[in-house]
This record gives C-alpha cells, sequence and structure tokens, in this order.
C-alpha cells in the first residue's frame, strides 16, 4: 500500500496541468486516462500493427470487451467465433500490455452470452432458470462457466445481474430471463455462488446495473429511461448486502433516471448516486464502471465531453466504450479527457483516485 501511495504522490507533484504543449507530463496523464478505459475492437485476429495494439501500448488501457458479433450484422463476426480463436486473441491482446489488461464479456447465461454452443461453447442457462435450481447444480453450472471463461483468457465478466424482477413489463432484465427473482436474498443467493465461481478461478466479477434497472419500463440502449415512478430502495438491498460480505470488486452503473435520487442526470452521470448513495451511503469503495456510454439513453442526450466529464466526476473509474452501438475513436477520447483535466473541469484528483482504486483491484484479484 505504502508503494501504491508514493507512486500516485510522485505522479500528482510531476504533473504540470498549466502546460499548453504536449509534454512528457501529459503523456504520463494520457496513461492514467487509458487505464481508465474499456474499449470495443472490431477484429477477430489482432498483431502488432493492429489499431488496438497500438492504443493498448499508447495509452497503457485498463481493458478491452470483447463481443461476438456486429451489433447492425448479427452474420459478422467481431471477436469471438471459437475456443481456439478466442485463445489467440485473447493471448496476444495481453502480449501487448505492458500492466495487467482486463479481457471482458457479457457472460450472464441464456440470451446474454458472448461465448455460444454455436461457437463451440458450453450453454449456460439463464439466471431465471437458474434459480430454479439447487445451490449444488448452480454450483456446477458456474463453475463450468468460470472455468470456460479461464481457459480462454478472459479475466473480468460483466456479470451476475443483480436486478430485481419486479416489474413483468420489464423488457430488458425480465423480459431476457436475466434476473434470479424478486426477492432480494435469493438474489443475493445465486449472485454469490456466480462471483464464488469466478473468483476461483480468478476472474473479476461486476455486479450490475446499480441503482437497480429490473423496475424499468424502456431499455437503455435506445434512449431515455425513467425509473422515477417504479424504483424503491429494496432494489438497493442486493448490491448492501453483497458490499457487505467484501466479496465486491466491481460494480456496473445503469443509464437510468431517478428524481427520487438526482432530479438533472441519470444514474452513471450522477454524484448523488455513484458517490453520496453507493460510496457514501452504502460504503463501497472498489471500482465503479460504466455501461457502455453508447447507449441511447447517454449518446442522444450529451456531448463527448459532458459524458466523460460528468461520469468520471460523478465517481466512475472505468469508462466502457464498446464501439458496438457506435463508434468512438480512441485517440480523440484520451484527447477530449486530458483537456478537461488541463482545464480543470476534471480534478487530477478523480483521474488519481481511479487510477488508485485500478490499481488495488488488480491487487486484490492477483491479475498479472
Amino acid at each position: 500500500m505504502k508503494l501504491i501511495t508514493l507512486f500516485f504522490v510522485f505522479a500528482l507533484s510531476s504533473l504540470n496541468l498549466s502546460a499548453a504543449t504536449v509534454t512528457d507530463d501529459d503523456e504520463k496523464l494520457k496513461k492514467m486516462i487509458g487505464r481508465m478505459l474499456i474499449v470495443g475492437f472490431p477484429d477477430e485476429v489482432v498483431d502488432e500493427n493492429s489499431p488496438i495494439a497500438r492504443q493498448i501500448k499508447s495509452y497503457e488501457l485498463g481493458g478491452v470487451i470483447l463481443f461476438d458479433r456486429f451489433y447492425n450484422d448479427r452474420n459478422k463476426t467481431k471477436n469471438i467465433s471459437s475456443p481456439e480463436q478466442l485463445q489467440l486473441l485473447t493471448s496476444k491482446l495481453k502480449s501487448f500490455s505492458s500492466k495487467p489488461l482486463l479481457i471482458s464479456v457479457d457472460q450472464e447465461g441464456g440470451k446474454v452470452a458472448r461465448l455460444k454452443p454455436a461457437y463451440g461453447f458450453e450453454a449456460t442457462p439463464s439466471a431465471k432458470v437458474v434459480s430454479e435450481l439447487d445451490e449444488y447444480m448452480t454450483k456446477h453450472i458456474y463453475n463450468s462457466l468460470a472455468k470456460t471463461l479461464k481457459n480462454s483468457g478472459i479475466n473480468c465478466d460483466f456479470a451476475p445481474v443483480v436486478d430485481l424482477a419486479i416489474n413483468r413489463d420489464n423488457r430488458v432484465i425480465v423480459g431476457l430471463n436475466r434476473s434470479y427473482g424478486s426477492d432480494s436474498k435469493e438474489v443475493v443467493k445465486y449472485a454469490k455462488i456466480f462471483m464464488n465461481s469466478l473468483k476461483n478461478e480468478k476472474i473479476i466479477s461486476v455486479l450490475k446495473h446499480f441503482p437497480g434497472h429490473g423496475s424499468s419500463l424502456n431499455d437503455s440502449h435506445e434512449g431515455f429511461v425513467d425509473i422515477s415512478n417504479t424504483w424503491s430502495e429494496v432494489e438497493l438491498e442486493p448490491y448492501e448486502k453483497l458490499i457487505k460480505s467484501g466479496d465486491v470488486s466491481m460494480i456496473m452503473t445503469a443509464h437510468v433516471f431517478n428524481s427520487e435520487l438526482d432530479d438533472v442526470y441519470p444514474a452513471t452521470l450522477s454524484y448523488k448516486v455513484n458517490t453520496e448513495l453507493l460510496r457514501g451511503k452504502l460504503g463501497y469503495d472498489g471500482v465503479v464502471v460504466s455501461d457502455d456510454l453508447q447507449m441511447g439513453a447517454i449518446l442522444k442526450h450529451y456531448s463527448l465531453k459532458e459524458i466523460v466529464t460528468l461520469s468520471i466526476n460523478s465517481g466512475v473509474d472505468m469508462l466502457l466504450f464498446g464501439n458496438q452501438l457506435s463508434t468512438q475513436d480512441i485517440d480523440e477520447l484520451v484527447e477530449v479527457i486530458l483537456a478537461q483535466v488541463k482545464s480543470g473541469a476534471i480534478p487530477l484528483e478523480r483521474v488519481l483516485e481511479s487510477n488508485r482504486r485500478v490499481e488495488l483491484l488488480h491487487k486484490k484479484n492477483e491479475l498479472q
């Protein structure tokens, strides 16, 4: 811990944020910004000349996210086509990075699975199906999934979903069988089994979608989602219980608007939600990762400058740009954040704080 603290004291003292031109200090800051980014890329095969290889090296990216197909062309392979191909891809990605690299997927089971039987991977049932099984079978299912991820070179799974199934008309969570149910005790029980299976294989689990997406009526992929009249505090219970257990490494925000929590901003951009509620009231000090910032609920209402500034200042540590729903140039993204830090719009302390949390995440989970 002392070494980590000394590193950030040095970083803080060595950065000259008043410099108008690109300097060595700017390059250090760009790498700190890079550690806060998880990005998607379009390649099934990569080498030293691939854009993602340069980005990983130049910015020391915090992570990548993999998809099996392109969002707008389901017949076209993006990053995943077979176990052998995926092993090679993840191995190459790690070779480009001088620091631990999060290689992440959405592998919940059921309809949300990037590693599919059609490509040669073992099938995993949905959360709803799992919730009807006993603990023995659940452990077997998630142990098997964790081993598959481990063998594939994946070290971060955006799962489990701990949203409560309290709105029968909810399409994006309940309608897709992504919830373990409406009882927070049952949700916590099954989520913890999933988390433990991943932990045993040194894979980071990510609780989602804070502060709760199970009561929504609309899909945040498409546009604005207001849960002000449907959300209730019971949706915080899974987070509160799991945080107290000490096993939570990452939590993903939801792009939902709740005037009862913040009457201006959706959760991902809200200081009241991510800092005052999640960190202050619930006592969480781990990494907060945004849901994909290219979803309609965010991208249709805010500029890139507003998105990065508000999300980082709200308490988000890692920004997810999946490059699946839209395409974001990573060089531009880093430059926008750099300019906001140098102008003071994003305090340097927030960048240092997020880097500290990311560093501790790697140490806690023994990532190489």
